[in-house]
């Protein structure tokens, strides 16, 4: 991906959360250049557990049809006992048509919301022990706290204000349909380094193409600004 076309997106971001009347924490418009004006000595929480914005392809070279954008707001850390805090906090912002890639989380268990803009579209299938997808098993979650049961592969479709709660081990695809949505997740501590498994084995985080200067920074390259003035 192109610095030109993250800096595009992270700006969109921005300005689609406002039109939904969101307002997100103050690190949200810390720009790359803000970064080293501020007291980062202040910021670790942010750095360590990469809090803030995340623009990914997933590989595929084609955002619009494979991505999304995110925004973490709040995280812990299962393994650093400075951050016991158990759970995370995620705006996903998902175009009209973009697909998030069958994928599945080892130990987090999540609430997929949607909190604005079109329907958001899941399927699901349970993982198999040796991680592929299994298409016998019926899958029964929680849909605004009434259980439900659907079919493997059957389209569960999210109206704004309500959601889905998807249990480790539960492969799940992501799309939109009628509109950009607003999707929110609510979940165990996240760790996109060591709890995803996706279906095709893609890349969780895009190789960046520098041909212009970064105007905000990416979750996982604070080290691109940590230390400096």
């Amino acid at each position: 991906m192109k610095r030109s076309f993250i800096n595009k997106i992270v700006d969109e971001a921005i300005g689609f959360s406002k039109s939904l009347g969101m307002t997100l924490p103050k690190f949200a418009y810390i720009s790359a250049d803000g970064w080293k004006q501020e007291d980062q000595s202040t910021w670790d929480e942010v750095f360590d557990l990469e809090l803030g914005w995340d623009v990914t392809d997933y590989g595929s070279d084609d955002f619009y049809k494979t991505g999304t954008c995110l925004f973490t707001l709040r995280n812990g850390s299962v393994n650093n006992p400075k951050y016991p805090k158990p759970y995370a906090e995620k705006m996903m912002l998902i175009e009209d048509g973009q697909v998030l890639p069958y994928h599945f989380h080892t130990y987090k268990m999540e609430d997929i919301l949607n909190r604005g803009g079109g329907t958001l579209c899941i399927k699901c299938y349970w993982a198999t022990a040796d991680d592929k997808l299994d298409e016998q098993r019926p899958v029964e979650i929680s849909f605004d706290a009434q259980k439900r049961v659907f079919a493997p592969g059957e389209v569960i479709r999210i109206p704004v204000g309500s959601g889905v709660t998807l249990p480790a081990r539960l492969y799940h695809s992501i799309w939109a349909e009628g509109g950009k949505v607003m999707s929110w997740e609510v979940s165990k501590v996240n760790d996109d380094h060591t709890d995803n498994t996706y279906l095709e084995g893609c890349p969780r985080f895009s190789v960046i193409e520098e041909d212009e200067p970064m105007r905000w920074c990416l979750c996982n390259e604070y080290d691109k600004v940590r230390g400096q003035k």
